[in-house]
């Protein structure tokens, strides 16, 4: 009896040393939930348009429907950013027209900037239909001190958005860039 006791206690932690383990286990699985949320948010927002987050296509596949609807450009600078914006022009076609906009950015300052652009769309739940075939916002842009650059948004407005009763007396919808300072050694 005595030697399957010391295999028991052998082959089992005690109380304690388990409690310990499982706790250790929970604590790693909680960093890595940590460090996985944010792609997994962004995957989420990416595939569902949730909060504005836009789609990324190759074209438009779905074709060109009559109605028409406005797309209104913005822009927001962050404070620490010594930048000028010039948004795009509002333009109204029938949905499913693919265009080209073009943003312009200058650099005010006397030393080389390296900038990038968060975006949304509102309504958010148009996020979902609003797709961009090319955008300034995939990378990062690093102006000289003074230098202006053309910054290019290619996108559609998919045709199944007018399947959507939310957005049935929908008539604008506005693409918005955040522009903020790109942390050092980020590309």
């Amino acid at each position: 009896m005595s030697s399957q006791t010391i295999l028991k206690r052998t082959s089992w932690p005690s109380g304690n040393l388990r409690v310990a383990i499982l706790c250790g286990g929970i604590a790693l699985g909680m960093v890595g939930m940590a460090y996985a949320a944010v792609p997994l948010y962004q995957l989420f927002c990416q595939i569902t348009g949730y909060g504005g987050t836009t789609q990324v296509s190759a074209g438009n596949i779905n074709g060109i429907i009559d109605r028409v609807m406005t797309v209104r450009f913005d822009e927001n600078v962050a404070p620490d950013l010594d930048f000028t914006i010039v948004p795009a022009k509002s333009v109204s076609s029938k949905i499913g027209t693919v265009h080209t906009v073009v943003y312009v950015a200058t650099n005010n300052s006397d030393v080389p900037v390296s900038s990038t652009a968060s975006f949304n769309v509102a309504p958010a739940i148009a996020g979902a239909y609003f797709n961009k075939i090319e955008c300034f916002c995939f990378t990062e842009q690093t102006l000289q001190p003074g230098e202006s650059v053309e910054m290019p948004v290619v996108y559609f407005l998919d045709p199944e958005l007018d399947g959507v009763s939310e957005l049935d007396t929908v008539q604008e919808v506005t693409l918005s860039y955040t522009f903020y300072t790109a942390q050092t050694g980020s590309s």
